[in-house]
């Protein structure tokens, strides 16, 4: 699993969870850490992590991509720029 963040979990204060998957599931698991260099665990919690937190917007994607912002050399704002906006909402 690339971009797998470790966590050092006796720097934290972490509780057990148990719970039960079937054998298909467990031996995906163990192959998806074997794969990563790291246990079990570990994936669990980066897949809990990724579960559990909201999904970024395609605004959000976008600027953090750097794709939003002041383009150099492109026309003023289109918006506002009257020229640009000839026919915008027309059929």
């Amino acid at each position: 699993m690339k971009n797998m963040t470790h966590v050092n979990v006796s720097a934290m204060k972490a509780e057990r969870l148990t719970i039960r998957i079937s054998d298909d599931l467990r031996t995906r698991l163990k192959a998806r850490a074997k794969a990563a260099g790291t246990d079990e665990s570990e994936v669990v919690r980066l897949a809990l992590e990724q579960y559990i937190t909201p999904p970024m917007s395609a605004y959000e994607v976008a600027k953090r991509a750097g794709l939003i912002g002041i383009v150099k050399g492109g026309p003023t704002d289109l918006s506002t720029n009257k020229k640009h906006m000839e026919g915008f909402g027309t059929k």
